[in-house]
């Protein structure tokens, strides 16, 4: 994801130590870069050095526009689908896309599964996605799930928004099988029983060394998202009863949903908001994942069981999302249109001008709407200095270091590809 330009050498410094452990490294050089691009590539939302994350936050902008009724410029659906192989997938970046990929092209399954909701939803790109999904199907692991990198364990995140893709193009994943198994079947495996004395009915990321399940929060909102059959963008459900974790010799996907989501509300029930430790330092709030569990609660249970943390987001997360850039916006777009809530007027924030100023202008859009924008976005500068920066930035190196994807949604069916 974008994170603003300012660094320090305490990030860098915790980033060097965080990310010699993380595997298995998905990009060339497995050491991140702080700096941002001199001059960012044509066409792309943010200007943060996008090796990382070009493609993610590209496919985040475009789908959070389309969300929020915005047509996005033509120049930036282009620029996403001018980064994709001849084999159909995406990497995070490819700085010359003429050149042909290779072995070495870090190619991998949460970046074409972004990618794939994010043109389907713009419309007109059928045989990008086609061939999109062609490879996401071809490195579908035996368990019926997929890992960050082709080859490596399913995990519960990838797999997530695998099946985000999926759905948002019509495809049923219980129809998309390895060896007899779906992707559902390969997702109930990383949920934890209601007997466990901690994490009751979270999702794993994956197994430890060991074999065992730990709850992982970030996991969890994906995991409830995919067992549900949605995406990046989801939808409200129905009002529900209040969620609890309910064992069963083999719980359905819609039954280890619900208990995911019994597991986030009662995580968020103490500060409204999920934490994240990096580095020996001290919690900090997460905003992404937050507003991933908004999303999850919403989809699940209704938007009434999302509302503390959504309210939360709306106090607090605007510094945060400007410190961030494109994905940040994007998620809490997310979060806004999974609850009902007018993006445009998010805690006194118009996300959606926010958003679109950080790239090429909108078809639609009045010019003024990004200038008022660029004039917010240069008085937050002045102050700066916030920890939840710095951090973003070491936890987004992290994040795709050890290949952990982000979350996920179905997309109203706008055309076949």
């Amino acid at each position: 994801m974008n994170v603003r330009r300012r660094s320090s050498a305490a990030a860098l410094a915790a980033i060097a130590v965080i990310g010699a452990a993380a595997a298995p490294a998905v990009a060339a050089d497995p050491s991140p870069s702080s700096s941002p691009s001199k001059t960012a590539p044509s066409g792309l939302y943010g200007t943060t050095d996008p090796q990382y994350d070009g493609v993610w936050r590209q496919s985040l902008a475009l789908l959070a526009q389309d969300t929020a009724g915005v047509i996005p410029s033509s120049t930036a659906v282009k620029w996403l689908t001018d980064q994709q192989c001849a084999n159909g997938a995406f990497a995070p970046f490819r700085a010359d896309p003429a050149a042909a990929c290779d072995a070495k092209t870090p190619i991998d399954t949460n970046n074409t599964a972004a990618a794939v909701q994010a043109l389907w939803a713009v419309g007109g790109h059928g045989d990008v996605i086609e061939e999109a999904l062609g490879w996401l199907k071809s490195v579908q692991n035996e368990d019926g799930g997929w890992g960050y990198v082709p080859g490596t364990p399913s995990d519960a995140n990838s797999t997530s928004v695998v099946v985000g893709a999926l759905t948002a193009t019509e495809t049923d994943p219980e129809k998309v099988v390895k060896d007899g198994k779906s992707p559902y079947d390969a997702l109930l495996t990383f949920a934890l029983p209601c007997a466990k004395d901690k994490g009751a009915g979270a999702f794993a990321f994956q197994p430890d060394k060991d074999g065992k399940l730990l709850p992982n929060a970030d996991a969890t909102a994906a995991g409830v998202l995919g067992a549900l059959g949605e995406g990046l963008v989801a939808d409200a459900a129905d009002k529900a009863d209040a969620a609890s974790c309910t064992d069963a010799d083999k719980p359905t996907r819609e039954g280890a949903a619900a208990n995911a989501a019994a597991y986030l509300t009662a995580t968020l029930a103490k500060d409204g908001h999920l934490v994240s430790a990096l580095g020996g330092s001290a919690d900090q709030p997460d905003y992404g994942n937050t507003a991933d569990a908004v999303v999850a609660l919403a989809a699940q249970g209704g938007a009434d069981k999302a509302a503390e943390p959504l309210a939360w987001l709306e106090k607090n997360a605007a510094k945060w999302a400007a410190e961030s850039g494109p994905a940040a916006y994007a998620q809490l777009i997310f979060a806004a249109h999974a609850t009902g809530t007018d993006p445009r007027d998010f805690g006194g924030t118009d996300l959606v001008a926010k958003l679109n100023a950080t790239g090429p202008a909108p078809q639609g859009v009045a010019a003024k709407d990004t200038a008022s924008a660029n004039a917010d976005e240069k008085s937050d500068e002045k102050d700066d200095d916030s920890p939840f920066g710095v951090w973003w930035f070491v936890g987004v190196c992290l994040v795709f270091g050890i290949g952990i994807g982000f979350l996920l949604s179905n997309r109203n069916k706008k055309q076949q590809p």
